[in-house]
This record gives structure tokens, sequence and C-alpha cells, in this order.
């Protein structure tokens, strides 16, 4: 049986060959090589060697971190399919990998089995969210059936709304409106209440779902 290619991209080193340990026991799979950051990567895609059927991407490291790699490999490999797979489990780190063309995100504390499982879903399905990004996919998935929920939106809502897709954060969106904390978080309310979301990701995956805003 052919296995399945993976490269991991993660400068913590110790973890790396744990995870390279752990791979090496699933029948289906092979490590191609063991990366630092994004560069590396770059270099390596650069010197046309094998393509691996998964990457997994760690988020924070030096010199050419998650985000930026997966801009690069949406503009020069954008078939390649990417699990990020780190300790970052805030909404703009999330937001941010998600909208960069990210097929799944884990957080390292995942157990083995489900992390055999993720990447699986991701190898052979194309995609994989676990926890709460699983959840917020399954919200965005029941806003779809009704796109007409946009409408109930305020055109105030709706400038908030796609500051929700950019890295601001509640404070900044407030200055960029100029309106108080407290009325950007009713804002908040309203807009998740009238779309049916529970999160920031939520809305986010909604708004590249149905092609809202140049995201």
């Amino acid at each position: 049986m052919k296995k399945k290619t993976i490269i991991i991209v993660d400068d913590h080193l110790l973890f790396a060959q744990s995870l390279e340990s752990l791979i090496s026991k699933l029948e289906e799979y092979e490590v191609l090589e063991i990366l630092k950051n994004g560069k590396e990567l770059t270099r390596y895609f650069t010197h046309k060697r094998r393509k691996p059927d998964l990457i997994l991407l760690d988020v924070k490291m030096p010199v050419m971190d998650g985000v930026q790699t997966m801009q690069w490999l949406m503009e020069n490999r954008p078939e390649q399919k990417v699990l990020a797979l780190t300790m970052e489990d805030d909404e703009l780190t999330i937001i941010k990998m998600i909208k960069a063309g990210a097929k799944g995100y884990l957080l390292k504390d995942i157990h083995p089995e489900n992390f055999e499982f993720a990447v699986k879903m991701v190898v052979e399905q194309g995609f994989y969210y676990t926890g709460k990004i699983e959840k917020v996919l399954r919200d965005s998935e029941e806003i779809q059936k009704d796109l007409g929920l946009q409408d109930k939106l305020t055109d105030k809502e709706k400038v908030f709304m796609k500051l929700c897709c950019s890295e601001h954060t509640y404070k900044e969106i407030a200055a960029e409106m100029g309106l108080s904390p407290k009325t950007i978080e009713n804002y908040r309310e309203s807009v998740f209440r009238k779309l049916e979301v529970k999160t920031r990701v939520g809305l986010v995956i909604y708004c590249i779902k149905n092609n809202l805003f140049n995201i």
C-alpha cells in the first residue's frame, strides 16, 4: 500500500519529533520532512521536491509564521491541503488561518485517535474542523439555508459585520465606527442573534461562504 505523505512545519523540535513518531505508527502515513518555519517550506517547494498529501502547520513560528505560510501556499500551491496544529485557540488566530485557506484547525492537546481521524478527513475529504470550529461550521451551514437572514441587519450592523471580518479587536472596531464599546457589544449580540451564530469565527465563516465581502 502506497503511504500518504506528510510534512511537519513546527519550530518546536521536540514536539515535531514526537509527532513524527506518532505518525510513523500509523500504517497509512509517512513523514517526508520536518521543517522549522514557513521559509524552509517555501525553499522546499522552490526546489521542486516531492509534494506532500498534507502539511501539518504550526501558527506561531519565527521567520515566517503560519498565516504568512498559508498566504504563500494559496498564491503558489493553492491545491495543497494544510491542517493547522497549534496551541493558539483565540478567535482572531482561527479567523486568520481559515481566511488564509487552512482545511482544518486542531489544538496540540488533541487525543491521538482524534488526530488520526482529522488527518484522514483532510487527506480524503478535503477538510476537518473540531471543537468550537466544527460547531461554528455547523452553524454557518444552517445559515446558508436562509440567505435572507442578512436582510434583517441594519446598515450599521452590516458595517460592524464587515469590520468583524478584519483583524481588528472589538475595541478597535468601536473606534473605527466612532461608537462606544458598549454599543459595539450590543451590535455583536444583535448580529449574532439575527444570523444565528454563536461566535465571531462563525460570523466570518458565514461571510466567506456567502461571498459578502472581499475578505
